[in-house]
């Protein structure tokens, strides 16, 4: 049972028994000299007070002595040692300036962490290069697979999420790692998939709706004993292009005897009926070439690549994703380039993107300074292939299979073309794949910390006080078998009312930011699907949600998860008298909070995530394996911090603008 308890207050017990035999042996003596001095006649009241006075100087004098040493072995030996504990099971051993009284135990505690430091460089060193070509060949194939255009979903036997590409969380909003595939394609149509596959088939079509409503066609293979969907939201047949044909003729046959009428001004009904029947002419064109070529320039490409190998102005903006096919759009804008330098201009590539928030439509412009180009010209160029190796593939013909076009204009005393191409609406920020294959080998019920999945977060808010302040910013990452999955969660957050200068000075964040941020019912609606059936951690976990409960009468969105508490997992390994700030524990596992981030939710969130992380081992070593365990030891350190894994008393001494 001793064993259970922390060492500091196994030391306390033994001084504290020390006292108590002490004060015994002097009770004993005591009645001893009475007993003596009652058979040599001396008065019994003269006796007493005499004893009396004896025993108050020498039981408070030895009990003074006691706790006075108890205090210096307790500052100079215990602490030190449970400091030193809990850095060598993290792999860090700070200098401790107690740790002088130790003798050579605390210098060795440093030996040992920076020697295990310097033997798991020197293993990372030995298996780099190893490493390397297998990591070469996993990001070519990982490229590969993030650009497959179908959603690719694999499942372990479960049917739980252990694989998905960017396609697919574009397809199933909301999916993520650790999580049932029926959550986002409710219904039959997974069963009866399945099914065909175990009466022998080895792959078999599907059609389905996903949980939003789309409807979805694809294919279903198993693949160890887990299934591999690959999903498109359209069907893989394309309609024949004969009624399109027939269209494109019709109206190319209206066309031609018009043009027949050019003779003199034009009447006006004649110029409205050739721009109607050339305007039918082009959408039917458009819509041949979509049927023929499967929609090419679906995909989206940078700027970056749309602008490889050309004078880019100062403020083209790289990261901006455009719907285009890039190597015939990069080549047509090139050929135009060697053109226009041709007749001596030096033109520079530039963008222009509408100002509204959701612009659909970016204009890539080629600016030069000197005369405009004339249209003739720049028909006669686009008529030319810019590639000559093929020479059936003109400007035209790629302006075409973009559904748009290039004119010359001048503007501003520049001249310059104008191409308008429509931004891509969706380009995931995250890396084009998610997986984690060992979720397959995973316990079904596994309450391991290594085997958690998890969020991390972190709020930021108006003030302390959850029961009359908001939050402003929420975010989170998502965390499966002991590593970041690369899932996360990041939002501004309108709380309805003005943001004290106070808490703008800490966090940075103003009224004018959230002005136009989802208000709390949208981004805690949306913050509790990322969250569900994960744990929670956080530092200071009763204060953060404390927030979350207390918005839920108003959100709808009821946070019951369990969660965890970094707070109180530093406390288990360093004792509850060490600083458990999250610069302080960041700081002794050797994390670094870049000092743009600290106060940020993201920020925090990321910091909180390492130092969790690195804690799993050390807690594993001392015996916190389970989380079970975890909540067993946290009743030990209640005094420390509430519990945040109950409903009531949600609110504890905690910081929000200034959290940790």
């Amino acid at each position: 049972m001793l064993t259970r308890l922390s060492l500091r207050l196994r030391v306390l017990l033994i001084f504290a028994g020390l006292a108590a035999a002490i004060l015994a042996a002097l009770a004993v003596a005591l009645w001893v000299a009475g007993a003596g001095l009652a058979g040599r006649g001396v008065p019994v009241q003269a006796m007493l007070d005499a004893l009396v006075q004896a025993a108050l100087i020498a039981g408070f004098g030895a009990l003074g002595m006691v706790v006075w040493i108890w205090f210096l072995f307790d500052r100079n030996v215990a602490r030190p040692i449970e400091l030193l504990a809990g850095g060598l099971r993290t792999g860090q051993a700070p200098e401790i300036e107690e740790a002088r009284y130790l003798a050579d135990l605390g210098p060795a505690a440093r030996d040992a962490a920076e020697a295990r430091a310097r033997s798991a460089e020197a293993l990372a060193d030995a298996i780099a290069e190893h490493a390397a070509d297998l990591q070469r060949e996993k990001a070519t194939l990982e490229s590969i697979l993030a650009d497959i255009g179908a959603g690719a979903v694999m499942t372990d036997p479960a049917g739980r999420v252990m694989f998905y590409n960017a396609s697919a969380a574009h397809l199933l909003p909301g999916i993520a790692l650790d999580r049932p595939i029926e959550r986002h394609l409710p219904g039959g149509a997974l069963e009866a998939g399945a099914a065909r596959l175990a009466a022998g088939a080895a792959a078999t079509d599907l059609i389905c709706l996903s949980s939003a409503g789309q409807r979805l066609w694809g294919r279903m293979r198993r693949i160890d004993g887990g299934t591999l969907l690959i999903l498109n939201d359209r069907p893989p047949q394309r309609p024949a292009p004969r009624d399109l044909l027939e269209t494109l003729r019709r109206h190319a046959a209206t066309l031609v005897p018009m043009l027949g009428a050019l003779e003199g001004p034009i009447p006006p009904a004649l110029a409205q009926a050739i721009r109607a029947e050339g305007q039918g002419l082009a959408n039917a064109l458009r819509a041949l070439t979509e049927a023929m070529s499967g929609d090419a320039p679906r995909g989206g490409a940078g700027l970056n690549e749309l602008a490889a190998g050309l004078d880019p102005a100062p403020d083209l903006p790289p990261r901006l994703m455009l719907m285009a096919d890039a190597a015939g759009v990069n080549g047509l804008l090139r050929h135009l380039d060697r053109r226009l330098r041709e007749q001596g201009a030096t033109p520079r590539l530039a963008a222009e993107v509408e100002a509204e928030a959701e612009a659909s439509e970016a204009r890539l412009l080629l600016l030069w300074t000197g005369a405009p180009l004339p249209m003739d010209r720049l028909e006669s160029w686009l008529a030319e292939p810019p590639d000559p190796a093929q020479p059936e593939l003109t400007g035209h013909e790629i302006l075409a299979a973009h559904a748009t076009g290039i004119w010359t204009e001048a503007r501003d005393g520049q001249a310059r073309l104008v191409l308008p191409l429509p931004i891509a609406s969706h380009r995931p920020d995250r890396a084009g794949l998610t997986y984690d294959f060992a979720l397959a080998r995973r316990g079904a019920a596994s309450s391991r910390l290594a085997d958690l999945t998890c969020v991390v977060f972190d709020t930021e808010t108006t003030g302390l006080d959850p029961a009359t302040d908001r939050i402003v910013q929420i975010a989170g990452l998502r965390i499966a078998r002991g590593r970041l999955t690369g899932e996360r969660f990041d939002t501004l957050v309108n709380p309805g009312r003005p943001i004290p200068p106070a808490s703008t000075a800490v966090h940075g964040i103003t009224d004018a930011m959230v002005a136009d941020a989802p208000d709390m019912v949208t981004a805690l609606t949306a913050f509790r699907h990322f969250t569900e059936d994960a744990v929670l951690v956080a530092h200071n976990a009763p204060f953060d949600m404390g927030f979350l409960r207390r918005a839920a009468p108003e959100t709808g969105a009821h946070f019951d998860n369990q969660v965890l508490d970094t707070i109180l997992l530093s406390a288990m390994l360093w004792g509850q008298s060490a600083p458990h700030s999250l610069d302080a524990l960041t700081e002794r596992l050797g994390i670094v909070i870049p000092p743009e981030e600290r106060h940020t939710a993201m920020g925090d969130t990321r910091a909180t995530a390492e130092a969790y992380l690195r804690l799993i081992a050390a807690l594993e070593a001392k015996g916190l394996e389970r989380f079970e365990d975890i909540m067993a030891e946290a009743r030990r350190h209640r005094r420390l911090i509430d519990d945040a894994n109950r409903p009531a008393g949600d609110a504890a001494s905690g910081s929000g603008p200034s959290a940790g």
